[in-house]
């Protein structure tokens, strides 16, 4: 008899508190085969990347009120997959993400734990999901960098600071593989964040249905061939530990795919045979890779829509031969002659889109191995400040990273073509 009245007064409790109803509603993602699945049901989505969520959710230095728009505008889009940084680190230079999660190693800002929290809680009550990466290749946002820079390797050469360049970087980040403080100090990191409760929803972070996938890092690479065994080590034993501390959520590595793995899909197949790994990822940068040219656009992007297919080919294939799905996690392309402001026609962009999507709608309508992907990303109301779009602390974020133009590759509030190719195929992937 106590025990209907204590269920009976916990229902009443439930459908009174938003939170509480939102997870009891909130179905699990799994994976069966090349599938994804929410509760019974197939799971497929267009979503983005929103790395700067928790900052923005911070109550110091974030906008919870733009914060609530911009999650409303997305769910109004269909979008209810965000992928999001769970960091940065150190946060000591220009163009790297300020102010950092772990300030010091093993230290946290409150602050933006709280703003974390805060984040994952309301996207909760909207049936969103989140993946969240653990932490980042590259120096943006501190990263396997600043664990070298914590652990006597010496100061960071940050790329975008004269006299550094991209080989030195490069060559100082590969140590991590090396550094037993440097990894150890990241599983500690690891075990901080999985051990969270959620201080608004009073959910464990390990059995919170808001979270998606934990993901072991952002583009994590090999760097050199030689380097590949101490890769493939690091890489199975923290998606090991993931594992062991979480049974209950999937997990992912967060690679770039053959453009990660020393160009070579036979490296990208062999360091993601762990079985402990759920999904594939892929990440397409057209801009980056030398394929589309903005200033030669009209003869640039039909080069970038075939040299997009055959990289999500080579995917695919290995995605099929692992009996995994794919994802991808990662694409953008610049406005019009790299414009940063929101008037600046996103013509191109919306063709390339368009492309991606409509991959991942075939691919679902046949049940194929791709079955989502998150644009880069969307920057809401964020803007480019200063004229080259450079980052400072304190002015608005964007989905572009500190080291690049603010407005690069952003989706913006007011970006309606872009928003209604993303509506339409989200329409079409939960029909």
């Amino acid at each position: 008899m106590k025990k209907s009245v204590l269920k009976i007064v916990f229902t009443i409790f439930c459908f009174a508190n938003i939170s509480c109803q939102a997870q009891k509603e909130q179905a699990r993602i799994t994976v069966k085969g090349t599938q994804f699945y929410k509760g019974d049901k197939q799971y497929s989505y267009i979503g983005t990347n929103y790395w700067y969520g928790s900052l923005l959710a911070s109550k110091k230095v974030g906008d919870r009120k733009r914060l609530i728009r911009e999650l409303d505008l997305m769910q109004k889009n269909g979008i209810d997959n965000l992928r999001i940084l769970v960091g940065g680190d150190g946060g000591k230079y220009d163009y790297t993400v300020r102010p950092a999660l772990q300030y010091e190693q093993g230290k946290y800002d409150q602050d933006l734990l709280d703003g974390l929290d805060f984040l994952i809680a309301e996207m909760g009550k909207r049936k969103m999901y989140a993946v969240l990466y653990l932490t980042n290749n590259w120096e943006w946002s501190g990263g396997m960098s600043q664990y070298l820079e914590w652990n006597g390797q010496g100061p960071i050469p940050v790329p975008a600071i004269p006299p550094n360049t991209w080989p030195q970087f490069m060559s100082y980040t590969e140590k991590f593989h090396s550094c037993e403080p440097c990894m150890e100090a990241l599983n500690n990191h690891v075990k901080f964040i999985l051990g969270r409760t959620n201080a608004y929803t009073k959910r464990k972070y390990t059995e919170d249905n808001t979270i998606m996938a934990w993901q072991v890092g952002n583009e994590p690479r090999l760097f050199t061939v030689e380097n590949e065994a101490k890769f493939t080590v690091w890489l199975n034993n923290i998606v090991n530990l993931i594992d062991s501390l979480d049974k209950y959520h999937l997990i992912s590595t967060g690679s770039e795919g053959k453009n990660s793995s020393n160009d070579d899909m036979e490296v990208f197949e062999r360091t993601h045979l762990n079985p402990n790994i759920d999904y594939l990822t892929m990440h397409i940068w057209p801009k980056n890779w030398g394929w589309y040219k903005a200033d030669d656009a009209e003869k640039t992007l039909p080069t970038t829509l075939e040299n997009a297919g055959k990289y999500i080919d080579l995917h695919v294939k290995v995605a099929n031969d692992l009996k995994r799905p794919i994802i991808i996690e990662e694409f953008g392309l610049p406005r019009e002659n790299e414009g940063l402001v929101s008037t600046a026609s996103v013509a191109n962009r919306d063709i390339f889109y368009n492309y991606i999507f409509q991959r991942v709608a075939e691919s679902h309508k046949n049940n194929g191995a791709l079955q989502a992907a998150n644009f880069w990303g969307f920057g809401g109301e964020g803007k480019a400040v200063t004229k080259d779009g450079k980052w400072n602390p304190g002015d608005p974020l964007t989905t572009d990273p500190p080291q690049e133009p603010q407005g690069l590759n952003s989706v913006f509030s007011t970006d309606k073509s872009t928003l209604e190719i993303v509506k339409k195929y989200n329409l079409e992937l939960k029909k």
